[in-house]
């Protein structure tokens, strides 16, 4: 009888043990697409509350070991973005691990960047993801963490770039040059050539990010106009990117597309198309609960 008794009282504590106050909810399934939620406004800074009500979607990065000059070794390894939109305005931020914060340009120095990429125009199919391909292109916003330093104060000359540097002026800074007059307007355009023709890469910079179209490897130009806006903020995380832009044309919420994303890590010499990069993943646009 006591053994009975006995086996009786462990099956009980058994049951208890594992009974529903002691189980663990399963975990939830990882996302499979990028959910854009819909907001009044989307946020323009990483640390804004707002990005807490849209889910998280991670995304696994991949060589970029399809065309010259390729990327062979693994360096970020993920990036964790979420999405937000107004209606008419899309919004991403981008999270990844990255230790050292390179936002200083100069020889054999490269800046860390991030890009997303959607479809130009909304089609049955989708162009390649590397970039696109002839005759149908991909629309890219683009952030570089030398611009954003930039647009956050940080001045464009030698001086300021390279602080130990021993340098007397620009020659189009030249005490004897009366500022705005003709003599001085020529030598700038003498010795600052790429600003002089309009080229946005040059500097300086007043906005983080350029939008850029693309039709395949090796053909991207910068798109009529620049409207994206963006702000990066390095922490001892990594970075925290959130990059603004309109709808691309013929996109509605009630419709969905694909997106991908992209990843330069200066400090590991990463540059062009030397990155980090995802194919392309579905981008779909739900109401906020």
């Amino acid at each position: 009888m006591r053994v009975v008794i006995l086996l009786a009282v462990l099956a009980a504590l058994v049951g208890l043990a594992t009974g529903p106050g002691c189980s663990q909810a399963p975990a939830p399934a990882p996302l499979t697409q990028v959910v854009a939620l819909q907001t009044s406004s989307v946020p323009e800074g990483p640390a804004d509350p707002a990005w807490e009500l849209a889910p998280e979607f991670v995304a696994k990065l991949l060589l970029q070991d399809l065309v010259e000059p390729r990327q062979m070794e693994t360096t970020t390894v993920q990036v964790r973005v979420r999405a937000l939109f107004d209606g008419t305005r899309l919004a991403f931020r981008l999270q990844w691990a990255d230790a050292t914060q390179s936002d200083v340009p100069g020889p054999a120095r490269f800046c860390d960047a991030c890009a997303v990429q959607l479809p130009a125009r909304i089609e049955p199919t989708l162009p390649a993801p590397q970039m696109g391909e002839p005759g149908r292109p991909v629309e890219i916003t683009y952030w570089n963490a030398g611009w954003q330093a930039a647009a956050d104060g940080r001045g464009d000359s030698i001086r300021d770039l390279y602080p130990n540097a021993a340098i007397d002026h620009y020659p189009f800074q030249a005490p004897a040059l009366e500022k705005g007059s003709p003599a001085q307007e020529a030598m700038a355009l003498r010795y600052s050539p790429a600003r002089a023709v309009g080229n946005e890469v040059a500097g300086p910079h007043t906005q983080p990010v350029q939008d850029l179209l693309a039709e395949g490897p090796g053909t991207l130009w910068p798109a009529p106009a620049s409207l994206s806006a963006g702000r990066g903020v390095h922490s001892a995380e990594g970075w925290a990117v959130v990059l603004v832009r309109r709808l691309p044309h013929g996109l509605s919420p009630d419709l969905g597309t694909q997106v991908a994303f992209a990843v330069w890590e200066g400090g590991h010499e990463e540059v062009g198309a030397r990155k980090m990069r995802t194919g392309w993943i579905p981008l779909v646009f739900q109401q906020a609960p």
